[in-house]
């Protein structure tokens, strides 16, 4: 059994918490405190508002913990704000969160609330069907180093990619009744 943390600090934990739960050979948890770090074999980082995520990650003294056990190849996923969190540069904000994912993102790269979309995309390597993407105030990445794997784009936009044990996406696949991109970062782990 998989045990799949989802940082519980704001955002979309429970969406999360349910996606996973429809995963066989899959226990997920919330996960708050520097002890739960050390119990799981991989963590989501929700969609929320990364300032606030950001705050409460150093509020609750979680930073090296994460740190360190995704740099000793824990698989994390990001997902919207996570994917600021995961981030090593953010181009139009001076905050740095974890600075672990070879990548540099725009916040809010789509815009406000009101630009939000859906869209739907084929991506063969996750699913045979077509993949509904909500993006919701949504980041993406400018630019990634060499290192790191492109997964998907939208609108000439990289909206998903992959560094080794790490996963980002500027969608919220929580908020679909799809479950290709769980079971994707489940066997990752």
């Amino acid at each position: 059994m998989k045990k799949i943390g989802v940082l519980g600090l704001q955002g979309a934990i429970s969406e999360h918490l349910d996606k996973l739960s429809k995963i066989p050979d899959v226990d997920p948890c919330s996960v708050k405190y520097k002890e739960d770090i050390a119990a799981i074999d991989g963590l989501i980082i929700p969609g929320g508002e990364s300032t606030a995520i950001g705050k409460l990650i150093c509020d609750f003294n979680l930073t090296e913990p994460l740190k360190a056990r995704i740099k000793s190849g824990m698989p994390v996923w990001g997902t919207c704000a996570g994917m600021i969190i995961l981030a090593k540069e953010i181009t139009n904000d001076p905050r740095r969160h974890l600075e672990v994912m070879d990548i540099n993102v725009v916040r809010n790269g789509y815009g406000r609330q009101l630009d939000s979309f859906t869209t739907e995309v084929s991506l063969p390597a996750l699913s045979s069907e077509k993949i509904p993407l909500v993006f919701i105030r949504a980041p993406y990445v400018v630019d990634v180093a060499p290192q790191v794997e492109v997964i998907l784009r939208v609108n000439d936009n990289i909206v998903a990619c992959r560094q080794n044990n790490m996963l980002a996406t500027s969608f919220h696949p929580e908020l679909t009744n799809d479950l290709s991109f769980h079971r994707y970062f489940s066997e990752m782990i």
